[in-house]
């Protein structure tokens, strides 16, 4: 079963990314948010209630990035149990014939 990536696309190009000093971890998604959102704290020297619009739209990005992925991952998951169970097939001897 394939499991495609993330349905969201990748807005900042990397030339983008590499002028605005975004660091490698933080290039997914919302990398594009990111690039704002430092370029405002920077200009109101990172006090914390100046820049709360960027912040939030990025971190609900993120959020939803990691939903996402938990969603992909429960999928995997799944198929994986159904797998398996095709391959144990009917047990000869049930589990309450022991007792």
């Amino acid at each position: 079963m394939e499991f495609e990536g993330s349905s969201k696309p990748m807005i900042a190009t990397q030339a983008e990314m590499m002028e605005a000093r975004v660091p490698i971890p933080y290039r997914d998604q919302c990398a594009h948010l990111l690039i704002p959102l430092n370029k405002c704290r920077s200009a109101e020297l990172f006090l914390p209630w100046k820049c709360e619009n960027e912040r939030h739209t990025y971190e609900k990005c993120e959020y939803e990035l990691v939903m996402e992925r938990m969603l992909q991952m429960q999928k995997i998951r799944k198929a994986q149990e159904e797998k398996t169970k095709l391959k144990q097939g009917i047990p000869l001897v049930p589990t309450t014939a022991n007792a």
